[in-house]
């Protein structure tokens, strides 16, 4: 049996972009301020799409004035 087919690969920044239709500055945006999880491996930032997905359903991706309007 073959105990790595469930292994969630790591993604790119270009997957990532891709996946959630935002700019990289953006995606930069949210690990510096927001806490989006995200690891650096050498010059590269790589992401787990269950740990983004996760993120953003606990509303880190919102806007932090939202209440306001």
């Amino acid at each position: 049996m073959d105990n790595n087919q469930n292994i969630e690969k790591w993604s790119s920044m270009d997957i990532i972009t891709d996946y959630l239709g935002v700019s990289r500055e953006t995606v930069l945006q949210w690990i510096s301020n927001r806490n989006m999880p995200a690891h650096k491996v050498g010059r590269l930032w790589k992401f787990k799409i269950s740990e983004v997905d996760e993120w953003i359903r606990s509303g880190g991706a919102a806007e932090k004035f939202e209440s306001e309007i």
